[in-house]
């Protein structure tokens, strides 16, 4: 069940998912509109209640699905959610404008393609190059959403989703928005819920999906690397993702934010997303997932 939701989601995204709508941002953008416009905006202010707020949709749908009790509704659900939360139709077009502005030699094109899916995406590396870009967002749009959906099933999906959402920057002019985002970002503690929530949730991913690109890359570089981050709980994981995919497949400094290094940078990206859905069929065939 939890590798037919995969592949169904995997499927559909890369064949169908041509639209806004099928964009996970779409609908936490509604919950957070919900939100501000309700007393739940006085649980998201106080600094334990934005954890409760943040879990809360995802137990509620993880709730729904135990009544429903229905393997094939579970199944659909969960894939349905998967396909929302690796939806990102926006960042594939401003790929494509990238890709074309590189192939007729529009350096200036292809930079400012390249700066909106950095901005977009949340992206705090100002030396990452192209290729490491499209790396962290790979990581952030597939390979964590996949972790935490083989871990907790739609729970993970959806709060994953919603952390992701509010660590991006926002664009929103809705002064509802911007006003229960102000809340979220009044902490006692100095560092909003929502922000060591998202630490947390890519702490482990990070390095599992290390091990993949070791696996799938330069293995004695690649380990070598990320054998330093293995017990680190301070570095911020975007770090440790570049630093690991970089090490996996060594590029000549002359080709940095070339066609050449962007599109080996995806290529590993994509052989290691290939290997961890090859290992889920293992573990599905062995009996050890649903």
């Amino acid at each position: 069940m939890t590798l037919v939701s995969m592949l169904l989601a995997l499927i559909v995204e890369r064949l169908a998912a041509r639209s806004e709508l099928w964009q996970g941002s779409r609908y936490v953008k509604s919950w957070f509109s919900l939100t501000a416009d309700s007393k739940l905006a006085q649980v998201a202010q106080h600094p334990i209640g934005q954890y409760g707020w943040i879990l809360l949709p995802g137990l509620l749908v993880w709730l729904l699905l135990c009544l429903i009790d229905q393997w094939l509704v579970t199944t659909l659900v969960n894939a349905l959610l998967l396909l929302l939360a690796i939806g990102c139709w926006h960042y594939r077009q401003l790929y494509k404008q990238f890709l074309n502005a590189q192939d007729r030699n529009d350096d200036e094109a292809a930079f400012l393609a390249m700066q909106q899916i950095r901005q977009h995406s949340g992206l705090q590396s100002d030396d990452a190059s192209y290729g490491q870009s499209l790396i962290w967002l790979n990581f952030r749009y597939y390979a964590a959403v996949l972790f935490w959906f083989l871990v907790l099933g739609a729970f993970g999906i959806i709060t994953y989703v919603i952390l992701r959402q509010l660590n991006q920057p926002s664009h929103s002019e809705d002064p509802q928005m911007l006003q229960l985002e102000a809340l979220l970002q009044q902490d006692h503690e100095g560092t909003p819920a929502y922000q060591r929530l998202m630490h947390i949730a890519d702490w482990f991913p990070a390095r599992l999906f290390g091990i993949g690109f070791a696996l799938v890359g330069y293995f004695s570089r690649a380990s070598s690397a990320l054998l330093g981050y293995f017990l680190d709980f301070t570095s911020p994981n975007e770090q440790v993702v570049l630093d690991v995919a970089t090490a996996a497949e060594p590029i000549d400094e002359t080709l940095l934010n070339t066609a050449e290094e962007t599109a080996t940078m995806v290529q590993l990206a994509k052989r290691n997303i290939l290997f961890f859905l090859a290992f889920t069929a293992i573990l599905t065939l062995a009996g050890w997932l649903g």
